[in-house]
């Protein structure tokens, strides 16, 4: 197989998805009034399978980022185990949430386009300039978000440059954010995001960060019925992995049943009330008093 060859002003250079559209195979969006045609399954009321919820954690040696398993269609639950994490590229992850099937296509595409980049420019893209090419496919599915396909990723790294973890998330128009220390997102965004609130700190270590994030799928599963949460039964647990200096890393299922079973022993308890009940204790010299 030969390369394709570009006259002069039509090559497209390291962009993936200009390739595409210059070699042909790439798909065209629904003509307008397409949603019409449609069955009412798929305009997101029911039959398309969503994900749920995400987040994302800055701690001081880089990111954590996670996902619960819990994929919905309506009111059932049409999978248990879907992944929402995956590796962007050597030093970055991306979580998804929304209609599942665009979304993972959403994915794998963006995968193609860093390594496509890298390939051609023979260095890797920046961070920065990752979150700017998943905001412009995030925008090309506008279209399809109005039909009630909607895509919302959370975007994360360990910036070479900086040497410091970065967050960016997004909305449905393609706007990029930089978030400084945590977001979440999903149907269980806030009750995640909360408890993330309650126990962020910029100087906390890996473990500590992991720790939080466990903690705070755990509490968006136990108000939100979108949101799975731990399911030792059948062995499924959240995927969270960590995206520092030497790269993007998956946690064993292992360590998250242990990180699960000290949330629950901890009676669920938010992180700052256990920090003030220490501190209580340390200044009375005992056991915590009213």
């Amino acid at each position: 197989m030969t390369l394709p060859l570009f006259p002069i002003g039509e090559d497209p250079g390291p962009s993936f998805a200009r390739l595409l559209v210059g070699l042909g195979p790439a798909p065209s969006p629904l003509p307008q009034g397409a949603h019409q045609l449609l069955p009412e399954a798929s305009r997101g009321l029911r039959g398309v399978v969503h994900g749920t919820t995400i987040a994302a954690v800055r701690f001081s040696g880089g990111t954590v980022v996670a996902g619960d398993r819990r994929a919905t269609e309506g009111h059932s639950i049409a999978h248990r185990g879907i992944e929402k994490v995956f590796p962007a590229d050597r030093h970055s992850a991306v979580a998804i949430a929304g209609s599942a099937g665009p979304a993972i296509e959403m994915v794998r595409l963006f995968q193609t386009q860093l390594e496509h980049y890298e390939k051609v420019e023979g260095t890797p893209l920046s961070l920065e300039g990752k979150a700017n090419q998943l905001a412009q496919m995030v925008r090309a599915n506008l279209g399809l978000a109005m039909q009630g396909l909607a895509v919302v990723p959370l975007f994360a790294g360990y910036d070479l440059g900086q040497r410091t973890g970065r967050i960016f998330s997004f909305d449905l128009a393609g706007g990029r954010y930089e978030e400084i220390e945590f977001h979440a997102t999903g149907s269980g965004g806030r009750d995640a995001k909360n408890t993330i609130k309650l126990g962020y700190d910029p100087e906390m270590s890996e473990r500590r960060a992991v720790e939080l994030v466990v903690r705070a799928l755990y509490e968006a599963a136990d108000e939100d019925s979108a949101t799975g949460g731990p399911d030792p039964l059948r062995g499924i647990y959240p995927v969270v992995a960590v995206v520092d200096e030497s790269g993007y890393r998956r946690l064993g299922d292992d360590f998250l049943a242990e990180a699960f079973a000290a949330v629950l022993e901890a009676g669920r308890r938010p992180p700052s009330i256990e920090r003030g009940a220490a501190a209580a204790r340390h200044d009375t010299g005992g056991s915590a008093r009213p």
